[in-house]
């Protein structure tokens, strides 16, 4: 197969925990040939969606985020309909330059790109607000503007986390104890006043266990998830708030979580998700660039990056079919 990643630029990959490079060297080692652009090079050309394609050949060195991992070869513009999948791999923000990134890959399906995740798919889902349709599993939630009525939930549920709709890894989260210091103040911040809604949930105690990232392949659970515990003194358990990864067996929760999600997931296009899981609770869908690969890997053994490219092959294939 000829592979495109849209991704960030390559020299900012820490390839011994990056989950790109670790998609990257599974489908290198299978054959397959790897090609990159950057999010800004996707064009829309008269009915063409194309883009400026660079052939990317790994060294099989441990670049540590120098680019000694990877050396280039030529570079062609390409309609994206050229390629036999085309991964979306560029982290967030969730922008509009995202959201156009998406209309045109969602055209480029249309001339018969293959996409994954499904640009549709990733565009309708709020990785915060989609949560609300599974309401069996999540903690007590709110979704508003109005400090009123956060001040009200405050006064009911005592100990609550506050955060924004568009963060990634664990900004702008806090918590705010019984006291309900600096509500206000967090509120007015965070929701510039009232021009921007935020969600509100019931504080979790059993984040001091982790934050686990449960990921879903192709409609199915990995066996094991990424427990992200927070450092002392925080109570964002993400890596890239000083968390620390530790990999773990589902519980019977957690798998309950993903078995009940995974099929309807999948069925909309979602070739990878990450569920955030904290205690017997849902509290985000990753559909954007969902990550943990290698700390799995490197923990259990279980080769996740060969999971998700023999579900990329399958997928591949039934589209041709």
């Amino acid at each position: 197969m000829r592979i495109l990643f849209i991704t960030d630029p390559l020299e900012t990959f820490k390839t011994y925990k990056d989950s790109t490079y670790a998609m990257m060297a599974e489908a290198a080692a299978r054959g397959h040939e790897l090609y990159w652009c950057l999010q800004p090079q996707l064009a829309l050309s008269g009915r063409t969606v194309e883009t400026v394609a660079t052939r990317l050949h790994l060294t099989g060195e441990d670049g540590a985020g120098h680019g000694d991992w990877y050396r280039e070869g030529n570079s062609a513009l390409e309609p994206l309909s050229a390629f036999d999948a085309v991964l979306m791999r560029k982290d967030p923000p969730f922008d509009m330059e995202y959201v156009t990134s998406t209309w045109l890959l969602e055209l480029a399906e249309a001339q018969g790109a293959r996409v994954f995740n499904k640009p549709r798919a990733i565009r309708d889902h709020s990785e915060k607000l989609a949560i609300a349709q599974y309401p069996e599993f999540i903690t007590p939630t709110l979704v508003t503007r109005d400090l009123a009525r956060i001040r009200d939930f405050h006064a009911e549920h005592r100990d609550i986390i506050v955060k924004p709709l568009d963060g990634m890894g664990g900004m702008g989260v806090f918590r705010v104890g019984a006291d309900g210091m600096n509500l206000a103040a967090i509120v007015e911040t965070l929701g510039q006043d009232g021009a921007r809604s935020l969600m509100v949930q019931r504080y979790i105690p059993a984040i001091k266990d982790g934050d686990k990232r449960v990921l879903l392949i192709g409609g199915v659970p990995v066996p094991y998830s990424l427990a992200r515990v927070p450092m002392a003194g925080e109570v964002r358990g993400n890596l890239a708030a000083g968390g620390t990864g530790r990999a773990q067996e589902l519980s019977r929760r957690d798998r309950e979580i993903a078995e009940a999600l995974a099929p309807g997931l999948w069925g909309q296009g979602l070739l990878l998700v990450g569920l955030d899981v904290i205690g017997d609770y849902l509290t985000e869908i990753n559909v954007t660039s969902p990550t943990c690969f290698q700390e799995i890997t490197q923990q259990t053994g279980f080769h996740v990056a060969a999971m998700f490219i023999d579900a990329l092959e399958h997928a591949v294939s039934a589209a041709g079919s």
